[in-house]
């Protein structure tokens, strides 16, 4: 089984964004002597739970560290971007980093609305564009413009010896279509989502028979106890966050919810996490793999603190791979 990490770099309760990103980069250590066939970071914007905005910098310093995995961004939100912009700061990683780094591309905003126009202006005009954008990316990493084509004879240096590798990420039908369309490899988001993942996929290879990983929550602990306590703390967390946001935007108090009684708690938990030991975390990962045929597996762990989000991934690497 090959199994990835994706990386949210979560900030963590009491902990500040630098505490994150070296929790990051422990982690990418640990990973890359573990097995783990990559190491892919998210891209957020102004959200206070989440340390990166720029997963091309940090994986600078995450590629520095490692030396076995490809490392990658999980996404690149190119609709904030132009391709020619993200060509030269992927193929510099890939100068530095020959035949290690992915290209993930999503088109979600990954922030506020108004994040979203400060980072880009008229973001819902982008995504409509990104057909385009990504041609406009393939031809500049492949270098393959026409002659005629105003951009030619421009070149996204430095021109690395291996080029990225490019998947595009999503959660829907209109993203798998696009990634087929695209000949692109694709990475479905099974915990972003409660939409027939399986169906999605195989329409996908239906259309073009590309190298699929599935992206999943999970948490491993010693006991099945020990991994829903640390789901329920960490979902606890998140509520209390939101909750918070919520009372500072209206003005009143929010109502505290008892975890118990949480029906979104249960539904989300049955439905997108995978729990257990690491007999129980293997067997499920095996399970999922065998229903999406995947490729590979890319695991998400967010706990409430960064010791038992190593020790899960430790768990799953002893079981697993």
């Amino acid at each position: 089984m090959k199994l990835s990490i994706l990386d949210q770099v979560p900030i963590l309760s009491g902990a500040t964004p630098k505490e994150a990103i070296s929790a990051t980069l422990e982690l990418a250590e640990m990973a890359d002597q573990l097995g783990f066939t990559r190491y892919w970071v998210a891209e957020h914007h102004d959200m206070e739970l989440f340390a990166c905005p720029a997963p091309d910098i940090l994986l600078g310093l995450i590629g520095s560290r490692t030396e076995k995995m490809k490392i990658g961004a999980g996404a690149v939100l190119l609709p904030h971007y132009r391709p020619f912009n993200v060509t030269e700061r992927y193929n510099l990683l890939a100068t530095l980093y020959p035949k290690r780094v992915d290209v993930g591309i999503g088109r979600a905003p990954g922030g506020s609305a108004e994040a979203t126009i400060a980072l880009s202006g008229n973001f819902l005009q982008n995504v409509k564009n990104i057909s385009a954008d990504i041609d406009e990316l393939v031809a500049f990493f492949q270098q393959t413009f026409a002659k005629d084509h105003l951009y030619a004879n421009v070149t996204a240096t430095p021109i690395p010896d291996f080029p990225p590798d490019l998947w595009l990420l999503g959660t829907s039908e209109k993203s798998a279509k696009l990634a087929a369309e695209k000949g692109m490899s694709y990475v479905f988001g099974h915990f972003m989502t409660d939409k027939d993942g399986p169906a999605i996929v195989d329409r996908y290879r239906k259309r073009y028979n590309g190298k699929v990983i599935v992206s999943v929550s999970v948490i491993c602990a010693a006991t099945f106890e020990a991994a829903r306590k640390l789901a329920e703390r960490s979902y606890m967390e998140k509520k209390k966050h939101e909750e918070k946001h919520l009372t500072q935007a209206k003005g009143k108090a929010v109502r505290d919810r008892d975890r118990a009684n949480d029906d979104m708690f249960t539904e989300k938990l049955n439905a997108q996490y995978v729990l257990g030991n690491p007999e129980q975390v293997h067997k499920q990962l095996q399970s999922l793999q065998a229903i999406y045929q995947a490729d590979e597996i890319m695991i998400l762990t967010n706990t409430p603190d960064y010791e038992s989000r190593k020790t899960s991934y430790q768990l799953i690497a002893q079981a697993c791979l």
